[in-house]
C-alpha cells in the first residue's frame, strides 16, 4: 500500500490566529485538519475461460467465406438476409420488357478481409423459402429455409484489383456482384405495380414479394471477406422519341431498390473450429477471448475486500476517489496475424445475456467497455467507481455482484452534434464481436487494481 500524505491547512490555522482576540475567547482549541491519500494497489483477482456460446450479432457486417488459419482454426461463415425495399420504383414509360438485369453487390473496403487476396473463392445465393426467426443466432442452421435447388446466382471473386482497370485498381472498396435471375426483378417489377403498397414497409415486403436470401461459400477455403454494404440493383432502359432529332433515343438507368438495412434480419451463420494449439492452451488452464462466438473469461471481483478495507481504515470522513483495473492482455503469434478483440465489454456475468438481447448500452455500475491499448497491451477499466459504491449500499454482497465475465465485442458510434463547436460521437451500440478472428490472452494474475481514498481527520 502507497500513503501520500498532505500537510494540514496552514492557511486556514493562520486565518485563525489572524482573528484570535483574546479578551473574548471564541475557544480553547485551535482545529487541526490533517488530509492524506491512500493509493491501495494489494488486491487480486482470479477467474477462468468460459464458452461463449451462440451469439447475437446485431450488425450489418457481413462475413462470407472461410478460412483455416494455423495457431486459430478454421472458421467459416454463410449470411442470411431480409432486404429493405425502396418505397417507390421507377415505373414510368417502363415495362418488364425495358429491365435488363438484377445485380446483388456486396461492398467491402479493399483491405476489409482475413487472409489471402488473390485467392479465388466462390459464393452462391438461394431465395429464402420461410420467415427468419427473430431473435436469430450465430448458430443459425438455414438448412430449412431455402430449396437447393432455387439457387439465384453464383460468381467467382477475389478481393485483389490484379487484371482491373486503375480506376479500380486505386478504389478503396471492392465488390462482389452476383447476377439474378431476370425473372426475381420481373417479380418485384410487377408487384410493385400491381399494389406499390407492398413496398410500404419491410414486413409486408418480406410477406408478400421476396423474403431474402441465404448467400453461402461453394468452395475455397483461403478468404474470409468483412462486407459493410449489400443491395439489389435493378438495371433499365427507357426509350423515347427525341422532338428535336425526331430519333428514338435510349436512356439507361439504375434502380437501387433493395437493401439490407438495420430495420431487417441479417445474420451471420458462424462456425469455428479452435487449432490443436488453442485447445493445448486452454486445456493447459491459460485464460483466453476468442472471437467469433469462442470463448470469454469470467472472474471475481475482489469488490467485498475493497470495501472491507476502506471501513476498517476510514476516518469520520473519507471519500473514494477512485477505483481502475487494469487487465494484461498479449495476442498471440500465428501466420494470418489474427488481432486482439478491439474492445472487450466487462459485465456482471448474470447480466450478460440481458445485456445482449436488450441491444443495452454499459451503464458504468453493471457494465463497462473499453478499448485495447496496443501500447501497453492491456485493457483498462478505469471508471469503477460508481459500481463500488453500488455495493457500499446493499446489505448483503452475494457472488452475483462480484463475478464478471470479459467479452470480446465491438462498438458502434454515432455522430452527435450540429456544428463544428459541439461535433462529437457517442456509442450507438455494444455488440458481440463478428467482425472476423480475433483472440488473446489474459493473465489475470498479472492485472492491478488501483483503489484511492482520501481520509481527513480532525484535531482538537
Amino acid at each position: 500500500m502507497k500513503r501520500l500524505i498532505f500537510f494540514p491547512a496552514l492557511a486556514l490555522a493562520l486565518g485563525f490566529a489572524a482573528c484570535e482576540d483574546s479578551t473574548s475567547p471564541i475557544g480553547s482549541t485551535v482545529v487541526d485538519d490533517n488530509i492524506s491519500i491512500v493509493v491501495d494497489s494489494s488486491f487480486t483477482i482470479t477467474g477462468h475461460t468460459v464458452e461463449t456460446g451462440a451469439v447475437q450479432s446485431r450488425t450489418l457486417t457481413q462475413l462470407i467465406g472461410s478460412i483455416n488459419c494455423p495457431g486459430f482454426g478454421r472458421l467459416s461463415s454463410s449470411v442470411v438476409a431480409q432486404f429493405m425495399p425502396a418505397n417507390t420504383i421507377d415505373t414510368i414509360g417502363i415495362t418488364v420488357a425495358d429491365i435488363d438485369s438484377l445485380i446483388l453487390e456486396m461492398s467491402m473496403e479493399k483491405t476489409a478481409f482475413t487472409g489471402d487476396s488473390i485467392a479465388p473463392m466462390g459464393v452462391e445465393v438461394y431465395r429464402l423459402n420461410r420467415d427468419l426467426p427473430s431473435p436469430i443466432f450465430s448458430n443459425f442452421d438455414p438448412a430449412d429455409y431455402y430449396d437447393p435447388a432455387d439457387r439465384l446466382g453464383s460468381t467467382i471473386y477475389s478481393a485483389s484489383a490484379i487484371g482491373q482497370s486503375d480506376t479500380v485498381a486505386a478504389s478503396d472498396y471492392r465488390y462482389i456482384q452476383v447476377g439474378m435471375p431476370l425473372s426475381l426483378a420481373h417479380d418485384i417489377f410487377n408487384a410493385y405495380e400491381d399494389n406499390s403498397q407492398n413496398f410500404s414497409n419491410p414486413e409486408t415486403f418480406i410477406n408478400n414479394v421476396f423474403r431474402g436470401v441465404y448467400i453461402a461459400n461453394s468452395y475455397g477455403s483461403g478468404r474470409l471477406s468483412r462486407i459493410y454494404r449489400t443491395m439489389m440493383r435493378m438495371y433499365y432502359h427507357r426509350t423515347y422519341r427525341d422532338e428535336t432529332t425526331q430519333r428514338d433515343t435510349t436512356t439507361y438507368h439504375i434502380g437501387n431498390y433493395l437493401a439490407v438495412t438495420p430495420e431487417v434480419v441479417t445474420n451471420n451463420n458462424i462456425r469455428l473450429d479452435l487449432d490443436q494449439a488453442i485447445t493445448s492452451r486452454l486445456d493447459a488452464g491459460e485464460d483466453l477471448i476468442i472471437a467469433p462466438a469462442g470463448t470469454e473469461v469470467e472472474f471475481k471481483f475482489p469488490a467485498k475486500d475493497i470495501i472491507s478495507k476502506f471501513r476498517a481504515e476510514k476516518s469520520t470522513s473519507s471519500v473514494i476517489n477512485t477505483l481502475k483495473l487494469s487487465i494484461p492482455a498479449d495476442t498471440l503469434s500465428n501466420p494470418e496475424g489474427v488481432p486482439a478483440p478491439p474492445y472487450v465489454l466487462m459485465v456482471l456475468a448474470d447480466k450478460r445475456d440481458e445485456f445482449f438481447a436488450g441491444n443495452q448500452l454499459p451503464d458504468n455500475e453493471t457494465s463497462f467497455y473499453t478499448v485495447y491499448n496496443t501500447y501497453t497491451n492491456t485493457y483498462d477499466f478505469s471508471a469503477l467507481r460508481s459500481y463500488i459504491l453500488r455495493l457500499m449500499d446493499k446489505d448483503e454482497i452475494t457472488d452475483a455482484d462480484v463475478t464478471f465475465r470479459l467479452c470480446p465485442v465491438q462498438v458502434e458510434f454515432e455522430t452527435t452534434g450540429s456544428s463544428y463547436w459541439d461535433y462529437g460521437t457517442t456509442e450507438s451500440a455494444v455488440i458481440p464481436y463478428v467482425n472476423g478472428p480475433a483472440m488473446v490472452k489474459i493473465s489475470l494474475e498479472k492485472a492491478k487494481i488501483s483503489f484511492t481514498y482520501s481520509n481527513q481527520t480532525i484535531n482538537y
